[in-house]
């Protein structure tokens, strides 16, 4: 399928994104605006930055964007966010499930309230929007849900206890709403990214070189090559244009799925 026809498919569509005032969320949303959806953007930041985030989608592709700054913690915030968007432009098509935070630390040593806000984050919060929207799609029997994941979703790593289980809880709820929609036009399913270029990854490198006094390059190339073999970061665009693709009458059954985008990393 040609990327003319996908846009032909998607425009007039709304899509929220969640995490989309930076990184992989505002990736997606610029490629789903690109293919003529309208866009509630999600997430923190300076008002002055997602604001001028907000009128560049506009600008540039032509179509409607709104910021909803809803606390996902929160399933009311959740819910009022769904039903601002459904007002806004009379229905919500496509939800993408992207924000997501990040501790580290040995589990011994983890604290309580950083594990409670990793599941609300990464977690739970994917299940609050999946429960509010899911109605309305049964309705128009039409939707696409698409959870972002990690490799963590599939492998673990040291350090990570609550954003990996959070991440293979993603996996989980993934499969079970895609069972529970698989006789309808509505799908569910998971990306599930490595390293990605984003600038959270960048200032992780920068504190990299610093910490061991060797260049950005260098940084680059030992962050990569404990994980992803193609030393190769994916990008935001990548994960856009992805979504985009699942968003697909050409992905119309694919379902469950846990798609990984990690340059080989699960494949070791």
């Amino acid at each position: 399928m040609g990327q003319r026809s996908l846009c032909e498919m998607l425009n007039g569509k709304t899509a929220i994104v969640t995490g989309s005032t930076s990184g992989i969320g505002l990736g997606i949303a610029r490629a789903l605006a690109k293919a003529g959806c309208n866009i509630v953007l999600n997430g923190f930041g300076e008002a002055k930055a997602i604001e001028g985030e907000r009128t560049q989608l506009k600008k540039e592709f032509g179509v409607q964007a709104i910021f909803d700054p809803a606390d996902l913690t929160k399933p009311a915030a959740v819910a009022q966010m769904i039903e601002g968007a459904t007002r806004e432009f009379g229905k919500v098509d496509i939800l993408v499930n992207n924000a997501g935070i990040q501790y580290t630390a040995p589990i011994e040593d983890f604290p309580v309230e950083r594990w409670d806000a990793v599941i609300a984050i990464n977690l739970s919060a994917n299940f609050h929007t999946i429960r509010a929207v899911i109605p309305q799609m049964r309705d128009r029997n039409w939707g696409r849900i698409i959870n972002i994941a990690s490799t963590h979703g599939l492998v673990a790593s040291v350090e990570k206890a609550a954003y990996v289980a959070a991440k293979h809880g993603v996996l989980g709820l993934t499969k079970v709403v895609a069972l529970e929609t698989a006789t309808t036009n509505i799908t569910c399913n998971a990306i599930c990214p490595g390293w990605v270029l984003t600038p959270l990854v960048e200032k992780q490198i920068k504190e990299r070189a610093s910490r061991e006094n060797i260049s950005i390059d260098q940084a680059k190339n030992e962050l990569l090559s404990e994980k992803q073999p193609s030393r190769e970061f994916a990008n935001p665009d990548q994960i856009g244009t992805f979504t985009v693709f699942l968003c697909s009458e050409a992905a119309a059954q694919i379902r469950g799925a846990a798609v990984p985008v990690d340059g080989g990393w699960t494949a070791q």
